[in-house]
C-alpha cells in the first residue's frame, strides 16, 4: 500500500513538470501566433498610413503650388499697375519741372529787366538831383534868399491861403450839405424827440416864464436880437420864444443856470426896462438871489435832519445839491432821506444817532462839485469832509457807501443800506435823466478842451452847443475850422440821436468911462 502511494506520488511529481512544460509550450505558441498576427496588422496599418500620408502630401503640394502660382500672378498684376502709376507720376513731375524751368527763365528775364530799369532810374535820379541843386542855386542867386528862408516864406503864404480857402470851402460844403439833407434832418429830429423828449426830461430841463402879453416877446428879443442874445450869453440858457401864448420857455440841463435866467427874466418883465446893461444887472441880482436860496436850502436840510455843527461851506454845498439830480432823483432830498433812514437804523441797533444822521446827510456831498472838479463824487466828498474836519467815522461812511473801500464801523454799513433803500424804492430814480445830463456835461467838456474857448453852454436839450471864444486868440477864419474840429470830436466821442448844432460866438467889447 505504501508502495502504491509512493508510486503514485512519484508519478504525480513526474507528471506535474511535464504538464507545466506542455502548458508553457502551448502558451508560447499561442502568444507567438498572436504576435505574428499583430505585427502583420501593424504593418498593414503602417503601409496604409504611409499611402494616405503620401497622398495627403501630394495634395498639399498641389495646393501650395496653386496658391503660389495665384499669388505670383496677383503680384505681377499689382507690380504692373504700380509701374504704370509711377510712370504717370514721372511724366507729371517731368511736366512740372519743365513748367518751373520755364517760369524760372521768365523770372530771371524779368529780374534782369528790372535791374536794368533800376539802374536807369538811379541814373535819372542822380541827374534830377543835380538839376534840382542847380535850380536851387540859381533861384537863391536870383532871389537873394537861402533855400530855408524861401521855404519858410512860401510855407507861410501857402498856410494862410490854405487856411482861408479851406474855411471858405468848409462853409460852402456845410451850407450845401444842410440844403441837401433837409429831409433827413427832419427824420433825425423826429427820432431825437421820440428818444429824448420824455415827460421827466422836459420837466428837468425847461422852465416856463409867464408874460403879461405877447407884446413882451418882442421886447425880450430886442433890436436885431441883442436882448435875447445878451441874456443867453450871460446865463448859458436857451430862450425858446415860439407861438405859445404869453409864455417863454427856458431850456438848460443845469438847474442853477435855468433858475438864474428865470429870476432875471421875471425881474426884467416886472421892471419893464429891457436892454443889455439892465439884463446884466438883473442877472447879477438873480445870481445873488439863487446863492441865498442855496444857503437857505442847506440850512433847512440841516434843521430837518437835526444835525448841528456842520461847517458853513458844507452847508452851502448841501444847498447846491437841491439843484442836482441823480437818475432823476433830487440829490438833496435823497441825502435827507438817507440821513433819516440811517438814524432810524442806528436807533434800532443802539448806535450814535447823531453821527449816523451826519454821515447819511454828507454821504453824497461830492456830487455838489463833481461837475466843477475832476474826480468821482466819492473821492471829492472824502476830500471835502477831511478839509472841513469831519470825524473819521463820517469820512469812512462817505468813502465806503458804494463799496469802494471796506467799512470800518457799523454806521458806514447802515449808510450803505439806507442809500440802497432810498435809491431802489419804486419811482425814486430814472436812468434816462442821468444819462441825458451826463451827455450834456460831456458835450460842454469837449468844447472846453479846445484852445481859445472861453466857455461853452449845451442848450436846446443837447441839440446845440454854444461856444464863446477869446477874440484875441481866434480869428473869423479860425472859427470855421474850430467849429468843424469840435463837430468831428463830438461825432467820434459821443453817441446821440439826431444832430448837434455847434455855434461859435466871437464878440469883442470895449468899455470906457467919461469923467
Amino acid at each position: 500500500m505504501l508502495a502504491y502511494f509512493i508510486g503514485a506520488l512519484v508519478a504525480l511529481i513526474v507528471a506535474v513538470p511535464v504538464t507545466i512544460l506542455c502548458t508553457k509550450s502551448y502558451h508560447t505558441k499561442v502568444t507567438e501566433a498572436k504576435i505574428g498576427g499583430a505585427e502583420t496588422k501593424a504593418r498593414e496599418i503602417i503601409d496604409e498610413a504611409l499611402k494616405k500620408a503620401e497622398s495627403t502630401k501630394r495634395e498639399a503640394e498641389l495646393e501650395v503650388k496653386e496658391e503660389s502660382i495665384k499669388a505670383k500672378n496677383e503680384l505681377d498684376k499689382e507690380t504692373k499697375e504700380r509701374r504704370a502709376e509711377l510712370q504717370r507720376y514721372e511724366r507729371r513731375v517731368q511736366q512740372k519741372e519743365e513748367n518751373i524751368e520755364k517760369k524760372t527763365d521768365a523770372i530771371e528775364k524779368k529780374e534782369a529787366s528790372l535791374t536794368a530799369k533800376e539802374e536807369a532810374l538811379a541814373k535819372q535820379k542822380e541827374e534830377i538831383a543835380k538839376l534840382n541843386e542847380q535850380r536851387v542855386q540859381e533861384l537863391e542867386r536870383i532871389s537873394g534868399l537861402t533855400s530855408e528862408q524861401a521855404k519858410e516864406y512860401l510855407l507861410k503864404i501857402v498856410e494862410d491861403d490854405v487856411k482861408h480857402e479851406s474855411a471858405v470851402m468848409i462853409k460852402e460844403m456845410e451850407a450845401q450839405a444842410k440844403e441837401e439833407a433837409d429831409k433827413k434832418a427832419k427824420e433825425y429830429v423826429i427820432t431825437a424827440i421820440q428818444k429824448c423828449a420824455a415827460d421827466h426830461v422836459s420837466e428837468a430841463t425847461i422852465s416856463v416864464v409867464q408874460l403879461p402879453s405877447d407884446e413882451m416877446k418882442g421886447r425880450i428879443i430886442g433890436r436885431e436880437g441883442r436882448n435875447i442874445r445878451t441874456l443867453e450869453t450871460m446865463t448859458g440858457v436857451d430862450l425858446i420864444i415860439d407861438d405859445t401864448p404869453e409864455a417863454v420857455v427856458l431850456s438848460s440841463f443845469d438847474p442853477i443856470r435855468r433858475e438864474v435866467a428865470r429870476i432875471a427874466l421875471e425881474k426884467l418883465i416886472v421892471d419893464g426896462r429891457i436892454h443889455p446893461a439892465r439884463i446884466e444887472e438883473m442877472v447879477e441880482k438873480a445870481q445873488k438871489e439863487v446863492a441865498q436860496q442855496i444857503k437857505e436850502a442847506g440850512e433847512s436840510a440841516i434843521l430837518e435832519v437835526g444835525v448841528h455843527g456842520i461847517h458853513p461851506e458844507l452847508v452851502k454845498l448841501l444847498g447846491k445839491m437841491k439843484f442836482r439830480t441823480s437818475y432823476g432823483q433830487n440829490v438833496l432830498k435823497h441825502s435827507i432821506e438817507v440821513a433819516q433812514l440811517t438814524g432810524l437804523l442806528a436807533a434800532e441797533m443802539g448806535l450814535d444817532v447823531r453821527v449816523a444822521k451826519r454821515a447819511g446827510l454828507l454821504h453824497d456831498i461830492g456830487k455838489a462839485v463833481d461837475h466843477e472838479m475832476e474826480g468821482s463824487h466819492i473821492q471829492l466828498g472824502v476830500d471835502l469832509c477831511r478839509k472841513y474836519k469831519e470825524s473819521a467815522i463820517v469820512i469812512n461812511a462817505v468813502e465806503a457807501h458804494h463799496g469802494d473801500v471796506e467799512p470800518t464801523s457799523l454806521i458806514a454799513c447802515l449808510v450803505q443800506a439806507a442809500d440802497a433803500i432810498s435809491a431802489a424804492r419804486p419811482g425814486a430814480r430814472r436812468e434816462t435823466l442821468e444819462t441825458y445830463t451826463t451827455r450834456l456835461k460831456e458835450l460842454e467838456d469837449i468844447a472846453n478842451n479846445f484852445k481859445g474857448v472861453e466857455k461853452s453852454f449845451a442848450i436846446q436839450a443837447g441839440r446845440e452847443i454854444r461856444v464863446m471864444v477869446v477874440p484875441e486868440q481866434i480869428s473869423d477864419s479860425d472859427m470855421v475850422l474850430m467849429a468843424r474840429d469840435i463837430s468831428k470830436k463830438i461825432e467820434a466821442s459821443m453817441e446821440y440821436p439826431g444832430q448837434i448844432k455847434v455855434n461859435l460866438i466871437r464878440e469883442s467889447r470895449v468899455v470906457d468911462y467919461a469923467k
